[in-house]
């Protein structure tokens, strides 16, 4: 950055000018003058300007940022015009020439430390023939100093801008971690901004959605998902321990027997315990849950008798409770079918053979 009236002039070097070491250059610029020029004419960069115009340029959101910030005008040169910014072309063979040029340097610290320095004791102090041979650092203290904006009191917080698209699960990515954002979002391009501690969703230039930053990894908030995707999980074994206490206290032991162990497989069984068409007979409940709980492969499907082995998980339902079941059969014939409420012991079946078809000798059919 080059003072047009005094010369004075900040050198950085970056190993690789994206929008981030754009960004910080010109905060460590501005460090360095102690105060903000109050027109800024930048090349046209895609760190610096978005879309060229003569009268309207867009300017970058994280340039934009910190012209805001610091009450500073973005004024970008033309396209191939390099006339509108002559004092910042004009010195770069001095640069090259006067800093580059026999040097070595073990890091990129330590680069930008020395370029700072040379700016200050060689840059500085050289006779500059466009001022009569005074030095710029001289011209910049006598004049320039005082016409520059002051520093904010708050410092500027450096912030990388991107923009991503929600996908079908809510979610965008930025760098290695997931975010989620309201599902009304899905398919739409939205603007993230990024910081070391926060990052915050724009749609449209409004805040839409604020996370912790994080590393590596996910960050969802509930809330985003549509309302019936989410009951699942709203509905807590909490939530199911009260429901049950209101139906009654028969409906309350079914729901703590099953929440037992192995809560997660079993929590879609105690939230069907718990609704409400299913609240009229507790025995009907018990039916519903353990069946739900053996499709999980949550319980053993051992069938046999109260003396055989597994009849003590057989038995963590408590009592067994008879519901005799109406089973329609192939001509409109109703039958009535007993089960127990524990699955487990269930008495046989019988099953409707078709005309023309005869068991097999010594076969079972249930």
């Amino acid at each position: 950055m080059v003072l047009p009236c005094s010369r004075h002039m900040f050198v950085r070097p970056v190993l690789h000018l994206d929008q981030h070491a754009w960004t910080e250059a010109h905060v460590a610029a501005f460090r360095y003058f102690g105060g903000v020029p109050r027109r800024l004419v930048p090349d046209n960069l895609k760190t610096g300007v978005d879309k060229l115009d003569l009268y309207d340029p867009k300017i970058n959101n994280a340039f934009a940022e910190l012209a805001t910030h610091y009450g500073a005008l973005v004024d970008p040169a033309r396209a191939a015009k390099p006339k509108d910014k002559p004092r910042v072309e004009r010195p770069m063979p001095y640069v090259r020439d006067s800093f580059w040029r026999g040097r070595e340097f073990t890091s990129i610290e330590h680069m930008q430390a020395e370029a700072v320095t040379w700016s200050q004791q060689v840059a500085g102090r050289r006779k500059c023939r466009p001022l009569g041979g005074a030095a710029p650092m001289t011209v910049f203290d006598a004049l320039e100093a005082a016409e520059l904006l002051p520093l904010p009191p708050t410092p500027f917080v450096l912030a990388r801008w991107s923009t991503a698209t929600v996908g079908p699960d809510i979610h965008i990515k930025v760098g290695r971690t997931l975010y989620s954002v309201p599902w009304k979002l899905i398919g739409r391009r939205v603007d993230v901004r990024s910081t070391a501690t926060m990052v915050q969703v724009f749609y449209d230039g409004q805040l839409v959605k604020t996370h912790a930053a994080l590393d590596q990894g996910k960050r969802i908030d509930k809330s985003d998902y549509p309302p019936e995707k989410i009951a699942f999980q709203m509905r807590t074994p909490v939530w199911c321990r009260s429901q049950a206490s209101e139906v009654g206290d028969a409906c309350r032991e079914v729901v703590d027997q099953l929440l037992e162990v192995n809560i997660l497989y079993r929590l879609r069984a105690a939230q069907g315990a718990t609704h409400p068409p299913q609240r009229q007979r507790c025995g009907r409940q018990l039916l519903l849950a353990d069946r739900a709980a053996l499709g999980a492969g949550t319980l053993p499907r051992d069938r046999g008798r109260p003396d055989r082995a597994g009849w003590g998980n057989a038995s963590l339902l408590g009592a067994v409770v008879h519901l005799a079941l109406p089973v329609r059969g192939p001509r409109g014939a109703v039958a009535e079918r007993w089960a127990h409420g524990a699955v487990h012991h269930l008495r046989p079946r019988e099953r409707w053979i078709p005309r023309g078809r005869q068991p097999r000798p010594g076969a079972r059919h249930v």
